[in-house]
């Protein structure tokens, strides 16, 4: 994405978008990571034909990683957090580091995909043996575009070893879980300048000389968090994509034991705030049920999937002060989808079946780990049902609907955990990412959480990454509240009320919890 920053000014431009497609070979799911970069190249490309660059910046998802060795070079392809080689590490986790004792330091839900079990489950290989350093994947991308190596912060807090409070790397967990404090490199916080384009990478694909990498909420939930269109404090947000996350910003962490049995996440956010939150399954389901039914139509259907929150890629800015930022929606695209044998839709159709299908008719626990790996998501639906005493969905339209009022379901409870555990309250609902497009969710949503529910910006995470790195040039309102205040007046908003009383969605809610 490109995009112009000025003095009531903020527009994007798509310059290049491309699908992320992981890649399983030898048993193992990895990132085509040559292949994001090639396109990071060709995006950049792209955007500096529509006039002069002043800077650029990465986001993407969490967790994942590459490890280079003393001499630079990547040791091997990353692998995709879904991959199964993480499948019962977390308990060897805790077997060295209690619960209550990791939780105290990062403040981090127990995920088995977080960075500190995906390394658990990498110990002896020759690959982690050889390495000398450790990227996250924004970090990588950079490393190699500039040359300079370093973790950016907001990154740094979903791999479960950073200290939430003290924001520095937590050396004592990693000398207790076996892990070389060495590996990790020295952390740098949003707004920093990365550093230049190196001559060879400007040189051999065309672009600006010295264009500088500047350093964004690198985590795309960070971005996504900055470019909430929110009026003061007293909101929740759902960044929803194929994750959704679910949340509210605060100024401190929240460390209590009820907030660690409830799983939630104390995430750095940008100008040193707390993305206090909680994974929720999010749109992976119904990505993955489209994708099930064009292979069965033999229609193709949608890429591969995108990482927590979104896809990456780079954006740049056009013009004095005008920034970048990946313009990565997760949500389902319009490819043709059935709902009968044989029969195509588009999504929007199917969407609009769905909307008349009985409320609420059968729900799932959107994370149930059964949910996670790709896979036929149609009849892991219909297989939850039916342990869960409920009679599956018959049609595609009818697991869209079971999809849906799920996902609001779920955001009902993730949103009376949050102001509870928190003790703040929310207003409004703020959806951003690409579930801010689907009308039929964002009104469920109201509904369940019985309270008005804003939807948009679509591209949240390049709007956030855009204005950091346009303070970060002097072209931005110098406070979050300021930046806030122009998204509002230059993006189209949609705005949900909510039409009935919660008892419906209280009740759909015992059937699983």
């Amino acid at each position: 994405m490109a995009g112009h920053v000025g003095p009531g000014e903020l527009d994007l431009r798509e310059a290049h978008r491309f699908p992320n497609i992981p890649v399983r070979a030898g048993g193992t799911l990895h990132w085509d990571i040559l292949r994001l970069y090639r396109e990071v190249l060709d995006g950049l490309a792209a955007a500096a034909q529509g006039g002069p660059l002043a800077s650029a910046g990465i986001d993407s998802w969490g967790v994942d990683y590459g490890l280079l060795d003393a001499d630079g070079a990547l040791l091997g392809n990353p692998v995709h957090y879904r991959d199964g080689r993480t499948d019962g590490v977390l308990d060897r986790v805790l077997a060295k580091i209690p619960a209550e004792e990791l939780y105290a330091v990062t403040g981090i839900q127990q995920l088995p995909i977080n960075t500190i079990c995906q390394l658990a489950a990498a110990a002896g290989t020759p690959q982690l043996q050889a390495a000398a350093t450790l990227l996250l994947i924004p970090d990588l991308l950079g490393y190699w575009l500039t040359g300079s190596i370093g973790s950016e912060i907001t990154n740094a807090s979903t791999t479960q070893l950073l200290d939430v409070r003290a924001h520095t790397w937590a050396t004592g967990l990693m000398d207790r879980a076996g892990l070389a404090a060495a590996l990790f490199p020295p952390l740098r916080r949003p707004g920093d300048v990365i550093g230049e384009l190196r001559p060879d990478v400007a040189a051999g694909d065309g672009l600006p000389a010295g264009l500088p990498l500047v350093a964004v909420g690198s985590h795309d939930t960070a971005s996504a968090v900055a470019g909430v269109p929110a009026r003061g404090r007293g909101f929740a947000y759902i960044s929803c994509g194929t994750w959704s996350l679910v949340g509210m910003e605060l100024d401190q962490p929240v460390l209590t034991r009820a907030s660690r049995l409830a799983n939630f996440s104390n995430e750095t956010g940008i100008d040193g705030t707390i993305r206090y939150l909680r994974n929720v399954a999010g749109l992976w389901l119904l990505q993955e049920s489209l994708r099930t039914w064009s292979a069965a139509d033999g229609s193709g259907g949608p890429g591969g999937s995108g990482g927590p929150g979104a896809s990456s890629g780079p954006g740049a800015s056009s013009g004095p002060g005008a920034s970048s930022g990946p313009g990565a929606s997760s949500g389902p695209g319009s490819s043709g989808e059935a709902d009968g044998p044989g029969g195509t839709a588009s999504l929007d159709e199917l969407l609009a079946a769905a909307a008349r299908q009985p409320a609420l008719a059968c729900v799932v626990d959107p994370d149930d780990p059964a949910f996670l790996p790709p896979g036929d998501m149609p009849a892991r639906i219909a297989d939850a049902c039916r342990r869960t005493g409920q009679r599956p969905p018959g049609t595609r339209a009818a697991t869209v609907r079971c999809v849906l009022d799920s996902l609001a379901l779920a955001y009902r409870r993730t949103i009376g955990q949050v102001q509870e555990l928190s003790g703040r309250h929310a207003d409004v609902v703020h959806i951003v990412g690409g579930g801010a497009r689907n009308a039929l969710l964002c009104q469920l949503t109201a509904d369940a959480c019985g309270l008005p529910v804003v939807a948009g910006p679509v591209e949240a995470s390049a709007i956030g990454n855009v204005l950091v790195q346009a303070r970060a040039l002097g072209s931005a309102p110098g406070e979050l509240d300021g930046m806030r205040t122009l998204i509002r007046e230059s993006q189209p908003l949609r705005r949900f009320e909510p039409r009935d009383g919660g008892a419906p969605w209280q009740a759909a809610a015992r059937r699983l919890w």
